[in-house]
């Protein structure tokens, strides 16, 4: 599944896969205030999955952003995409810093290599105000691929990138969606960025909070 975006959003926006996920046994968030570079923030909720595989399962999702990237980070990506494609833009994410992490804890599926439970490094993430007085937070980072993925290397290994998109209000209540599996593609036709799913539906990230964290 394609999604076509301006090439200005190649490494802000967020094209996808979602699933459900549920925050039990957790304290009320705080508001969220006006975004910050600086402020670290947790996000917990839940992942719904509706695309042709698994389809409504739910997990518990859990994301922790402990930095933002930088706009000079952002645009340094953004042409890097443009110069040197998909390949380029992955080679520089590894390169980046680590941001956070996100994982499922909740998890109860084959998982070999820990990698749903265990979570995933954040290699890009940045916010900006909401209309509503809250934010949305973007996030791109290389999809970890396990031992028996890169060595039998079936067609999955294609989709190498984790993107999210998420909105919040002002009470830091939100949803979003995720793509877990995605590949960034740039058409010289249209000239625009092309997003492609492997899945064939997003996941949903439903009652999502976000808590500002000291």
């Amino acid at each position: 599944m394609k999604r076509t975006v301006g090439t200005w959003m190649v490494v802000a926006a967020c094209a996808a896969c979602m699933g459900d996920a549920a925050l039990a046994q957790t304290a009320p968030a705080k508001a969220s205030p006006s975004p910050s570079s600086t402020d670290k923030v947790r996000i917990s909720g839940w992942a719904l999955n509706m695309s042709n595989t698994a389809t409504g399962a739910n997990q518990t999702i859990q994301v922790t952003i402990n930095k933002w990237s930088s706009p000079s980070q952002r645009k340094q990506l953004i042409e890097t995409f443009l110069a040197k494609k998909q390949d380029g833009l992955l080679q520089a994410l590894e390169k980046q810093p680590e941001m956070g992490r996100f994982n499922f804890p909740g998890y109860m599926g084959p998982d070999p290599d820990s990698i749903m439970r265990l979570g995933t490094d954040i290699r890009y993430a940045m916010n900006w105000p909401g209309e509503d007085g809250g934010r949305r937070v973007v996030i791109i980072t290389p999809r970890v691929i396990g031992f028996r993925e890169a060595r039998n290397q079936p067609r999955t290994v294609d989709y190498p990138f984790t993107m999210f998109e998420m909105h919040f209000g002002a009470d830091g209540k939100g949803e979003g969606r995720m793509a877990y599996m995605t590949q960034i593609n740039f058409s010289k036709k249209t000239n625009t960025v092309e997003l492609e799913n492997y899945s064939s539906e997003p996941v949903r990230l439903n009652e999502l909070r976000l808590e500002v964290r000291k």
